[in-house]
């Protein structure tokens, strides 16, 4: 079960999104305030936090600064009453992973919480293994028989997140969602520019294909082979 934090100061939203997050099956921790929710991530593990930015004593910008300062990588999903660009730059620029404009729309903020979860699984993962073929995360190499080559970001994560899951088919709005992210006002043809070029990267490599979904979107096919 994942553990999510919320740290709001304000009762009925604190209280609103623990119902939220209880029956959608997360075990929820509640702050009211920055410091609090600092002893609570002490004593334990925390999945994802959601972030109120206004509060006392510790307001949500310097909660996460003063987490990241600390290496603290845990995913941030700020809740904002503005939706202001300063707003949003400065917290993406701190280390906040995406934000929530009030008031809260419950299908939106878990469609949220569960991309961000995917995101983050994916990247703690690290390497990924398929044949031949070494994919690590922190270096954005792929490496197949000692030749590596290091990919553009983007095209990457979308690999990545293909060959995670073989055979699964995704549609262009999850990719979207997971590489570009929810916010992003990418157009989804970019998901299908960045499937063309890995396939002329990789054409040839029978380790893998990525194979067009007619009016979905992509799947990864492994090739098993001796």
């Amino acid at each position: 079960m994942f553990q999510i934090l919320v740290v709001e100061d304000d009762n009925n939203t604190s209280t609103l999104l623990q119902c939220i997050f209880a029956r959608a099956g997360y075990h929820v921790f509640v702050a009211e305030n920055g410091k609090k929710a600092l002893e609570i991530m002490d004593k334990n593990y925390i999945d994802i936090i959601v972030l109120d930015v206004m509060m006392p004593e510790m307001n949500g910008f310097e909660f996460t600064k003063c987490l990241r300062s600390c290496g603290n990588l845990t995913p941030i999903l700020m809740l904002t009453a503005k939706h202001l660009p300063e707003d949003r730059c400065k917290g993406f620029t701190l280390g906040v992973d995406d934000y929530v404009v009030k008031p809260i729309h419950e299908e939106e903020i878990l469609l949220r919480i569960k991309a961000i979860l995917r995101r983050s699984r994916i990247a703690s993962e690290q390497k990924l293994h398929v044949g031949k073929i070494v994919l690590d995360y922190e270096s954005l190499t792929v490496t197949r028989e000692g030749v590596s080559q290091t990919l553009p970001q983007k095209e990457f994560y979308l690999l990545y997140k293909l060959l995670s899951y073989p055979n699964k088919i995704f549609t262009r709005i999850q990719l979207m969602d997971e590489i570009w992210g929810m916010s992003s006002e990418t157009i989804d043809t970019t998901v299908n520019v960045h499937v063309t070029r890995l396939r002329r990267r990789f054409e040839g490599w029978p380790e893998f294909e990525i194979q067009a979904i007619r009016g979905i979107g992509y799947k990864a096919v492994i090739n098993y082979y001796e």
